[in-house]
């Protein structure tokens, strides 16, 4: 199977990179996405500044592979927006890596070859078949020795039910509720929320860059009512580390709430947990929680409640997944949102990613399930470690090559329903003039 390409799924920072190693071990990847171009799902929110700097969202082998081409590496102090890490970083990528990235190919199934999940034999001697569909509809077989999967989770936003399924009546009030957080640069989008009753459901960093956003509109624009629906019984550690947090914009984020929220610009209504959303004859909206509460007349509601892996294409492929998070289990307990806080999710590898099913891997955002918070360094390091093992390069494989600094699954953030959060702040200095939402990068 060595004259196979390893096929990696996603043209985002974790699958560029790990193509990018690929090639430095003379293997020949083929990176398939679904999108027209590097960072497709990047794009989409990149209006948002992350709160990683430059220093730190680089992969060290793509940065080999592009400096011969003249390419600049950015101030390793600046905190780039999404759209910046896509144009300066990820299309320069891939356009180095040329043909061995094809856009617009969907992944829709992974396989052993002629082989159903239920059949033992050939599973480490037939190569698997990545079934693509084009965007002209058009299917196809790909055979490959190894699968990467760095798709990400940014398809697949959890809903706003309490339950993790969508709440009754979610569906149908599809064009009242966005689950993105709003670009308010866009004066379509502007126009959507500005002198509007807003709901804004979530807990984590994406629901308090929207509560910033929508009470800083410009001047001369209608505000926006806001009320932020939390399903825990207070605040609690909401709005995290402040100053004492070791990532100075996510602890500015976290200030710049609280000032909204004690300024009296926010309604916050606590312990509520979606049941059903009620669509009034002119359009608004009504939430009711599972106890009979209510958050009536609602005009926009936004869903920022965390997302999920989707593994329907993975279906006949053997993966080893803890039953909560939807990780790899070897993972899930050094991401695991309901224990750890800061600093106890260590850089890690091909071994915590492997599954049951030989050549197979879930890398980047991915492999943390239903975790929150992701470092972009962390998704390098997975791809350094999982290139080598395929490579066939165990030592470096095993070798930890990354030292990173106290962060990572951040003070059980993750426990949305939990009356309080107990959070131990981050260390650090902190700058207000910086707001970032939760992506996959450092958070």
């Amino acid at each position: 199977m060595g004259v196979l390409p390893i096929v990696v799924v996603g043209a985002g920072p974790a699958g560029l990179a790990a193509a990018a190693e690929l090639v430095e071990r003379g293997e020949q990847p083929l990176l398939l996405e679904r999108g027209a171009g590097a960072g497709a799902a990047v794009r989409e929110w990149g209006h948002v500044r992350l709160f990683s700097p430059w220093s730190e969202l680089v992969s060290p082998a793509a940065a080999r592979l592009l400096e011969p081409t003249g390419w600049r590496r950015p101030d390793p102090y600046t905190y780039p927006t999404g759209l910046d890490w896509v144009q300066r970083y990820l299309e320069p990528l891939a356009a180095v890596l040329g043909d061995r990235v094809r856009f617009g190919a969907e992944v829709i199934g992974v396989a052993r070859r002629g082989r159903d999940r239920v059949v033992d034999a050939g599973r480490d001697s037939e190569p698997l078949t990545v079934h693509v569909r084009d965007r002209d509809g058009a299917e196809s077989r790909v055979l490959a020795q190894a699968v990467i999967d760095a798709s990400g989770t940014w398809g697949a936003p959890s809903p706003l039910g309490g339950d993790g399924l969508p709440a009754l009546g979610e569906r149908a009030a599809a064009d009242r509720l966005s689950y993105r957080c709003p670009d308010l640069a866009d004066p379509a989008s502007l126009a959507r929320y500005a002198g509007k009753q807003v709901a804004i459901v979530g807990s984590g960093h994406s629901a308090l860059t929207a509560l910033v956003l929508l009470t800083s509109q410009p001047a001369g624009v209608a505000p926006a009512q806001i009320t932020w629906v939390l399903r825990r019984g207070d605040v609690g550690q909401t709005f995290g580390g402040g100053e004492a947090d070791q990532l100075p914009a996510r602890g500015a984020l976290g200030i710049r709430a609280r000032q909204a929220v004690e300024g009296g610009r926010v309604r916050v209504v606590y312990g509520f947990r979606t049941d059903a959303v009620e669509t009034a004859p002119d359009g608004r909206v009504t939430l009711v929680s599972t106890d009979g509460d209510r958050v009536d007349a609602v005009d926009e509601m936004i869903v920022l409640t965390g997302f999920r892996p989707d593994l329907s294409w993975l279906s006949e492929v053997r993966l080893d997944l803890d039953a909560t998070l939807q990780a790899p289990t070897r993972l899930a307990p050094l991401v695991d949102p309901n224990v750890h806080s800061c600093g106890t999710v260590y850089p890690h590898g091909f071994k915590e990613l492997a599954h049951p099913e030989p050549g197979v891997y879930l890398v980047g955002m991915k492999s943390y399930g239903r975790a929150p918070t992701f470092l972009a360094l962390t998704g390098y390091e997975q791809v350094r470690s999982v290139a080598a093992a395929i490579a066939g390069d165990v030592r470096s494989a095993e070798r930890v090559e990354l030292e990173l600094p106290e962060t990572g699954v951040c003070g059980g953030s993750g426990l949305a329903d939990a009356d309080s959060a107990e959070a131990a702040g981050c260390c650090g200095p902190t700058d207000p003039g910086l707001i970032s939402l939760t992506v996959p990068a450092r958070v």
